[in-house]
């Protein structure tokens, strides 16, 4: 079956990389949430995607810059329809509710940018901590830091995400001892999705929201897909797994 990865949690509706996003995914019926992690200016991993909190909340500044006391100030609903308040979530914090559900977790490591150090220790420490080892995919466009992190931890996953055509990637993942590849769904055409679960590593297109590439990947059996509406694709796998049955 393709897992349905919640993008930012259900980010089509709420406010993206919130704790309410990432519980209306699991309402949705999603098996996974993919979120975004960097470090506040004392240390502290945090769950925002962009290098500042300009465009997502009612502040300004890099992440980076501030403190974690200043990022919990902030509302990251600012511009949501659908809630009027919800915090900056901290990477312990959602471990912490996730501990409680099936889930699985991407964190996509977002340190191409900028590159924190010590953030893949932080990241893996905090997964073993709540021992969630063979729950958690790190990802990254950094992918020296996805070499860093296997060499750290070779029993957790680790996916590149790239954006453009690679050259037979089944072949690149292996190189740098990644189990899967997270390519944006336009790089991710069926015979690339194929050979490279021939050869046994994992897809998961990012990021895949329009019915006709939803269902294209339901067809050729991707192991999962990363989507801002879960419920959408939720609802589209149990139409074909219902044509399925009628075949």
């Amino acid at each position: 079956m393709t897992l349905i990865f919640g993008h930012r949690g259900y980010a089509a509706v709420y406010p993206e990389n919130t704790m309410t996003s990432f519980k209306e995914a699991l309402n949705a019926g999603a098996d996974g949430l993919e979120l975004d992690v960097q470090l506040s200016q004392d240390g502290e991993l945090v769950v925002i995607h962009d290098p500042t909190v300009d465009r997502t909340t009612d502040g300004t500044g890099a992440v980076r810059e501030l403190t974690l006391d200043q990022l919990k100030k902030l509302n990251a609903a600012n511009h949501s329809k659908t809630v009027e308040f919800a915090g900056i979530p901290t990477l312990r914090e959602v471990m912490e509710w996730l501990s409680g559900t099936d889930l699985l977790l991407n964190i996509e490591l977002k340190n191409a940018v900028y590159p924190y150090k010590g953030m893949e220790e932080k990241v893996i420490e905090l997964i073993r901590e709540f021992h969630m080892e063979e729950r958690v995919i790190l990802s990254s466009f950094n992918h020296y830091s996805l070499v860093y992190c296997h060499r750290l931890a070779p029993d957790i996953e680790t996916a590149p995400l790239y954006s453009d055509g690679l050259y037979m990637p089944w072949v690149y993942a292996e190189s740098i001892r990644a189990k899967s590849i997270h390519p944006k769904f336009r790089a991710a055409p069926n015979e690339i999705i194929e050979q490279c679960q021939q050869a046994g590593i994992k897809v998961r297109p990012y990021t895949v929201n329009r019915k006709g590439d939803i269902k294209r990947l339901f067809k050729v059996g991707c192991t999962a897909f990363i989507t801002d509406d879960p419920d959408l694709a939720v609802r589209l796998r149990k139409e074909f797994d219902s044509s399925q049955l009628g075949e």
